[in-house]
């Protein structure tokens, strides 16, 4: 049984994540304009994998192959939430001082081996993903079901919003329209962080 809420706030927040402006959004629109779809979708590849590597440390963190007490991992959760939330703030801010798109190109046309390190390289990220995930868990009645789920819907919803980033973010930045998505998904994201640190910290303080 799927707890729908909870499983459309995970790909909302998800959506947000990989749409927000970052060094991988900026790579796969930089290498789709320079080498078209193709090297956009090499790109996406390697970012792709990239992520499906932090998620599998964090499942070996939530399987209890390492052993972090539930105290650590709720710490984990809580400063991930708080990242979250600083995210959506700098996002914010730049969405009231931007007069319009940054004019970033990253220098390199991107595929597969840039992709892969731009998206393992942040450090940030291991962190996110082990609070991420387990703020969903139980999306299902099963782990390992719940697992499943998370994991091929970040696949899916990764690769989608990415190519749309390509075909179609680009130009909504060179409109007036840029500032207000970037405040929308500012705020979306602090709601969402606040509702992770709310559920995690309720259970000790209540």
């Amino acid at each position: 049984m799927i707890n729908m809420a909870e499983y459309l706030l995970y790909c909302l927040a998800v959506v947000i994540m990989i749409a927000t402006p970052g060094p991988v959004m900026m790579l796969v629109i930089d290498a789709g304009l320079k080498g078209g779809y193709r090297r956009a979708f090499q790109t996406i590849v390697g970012t792709n994998l990239a992520s499906l590597l932090l998620i599998a440390c964090s499942v070996l963190i939530l399987k209890g192959i390492f052993n972090i007490q539930a105290f650590w991992l709720d710490l984990i959760k809580l400063l991930g939430c708080v990242y979250i939330a600083y995210l959506g703030v700098d996002i914010l801010k730049e969405s009231r001082a931007a007069a319009g798109p940054k004019q970033e190109t990253a220098s390199a046309v991107g595929g597969f081996r840039q992709g892969f390190l731009v998206g393992i390289s942040n450090p940030k990220d291991i962190l996110f993903f082990s609070a991420f995930f387990p703020q969903f868990i139980q999306v299902t009645d099963h782990f390992n079901n719940s697992l499943i789920l998370l994991t091929a819907s970040w696949i899916v919803l990764d690769f989608l919003t990415l190519s749309l980033l390509y075909l179609g973010f680009y130009r909504l930045t060179l409109s007036r329209g840029y500032r207000p998505v970037l405040a929308l998904c500012g705020a979306l994201l602090i709601l969402i962080a606040l509702y992770g640190l709310i559920s995690t910290a309720g259970q000790y303080l209540f």
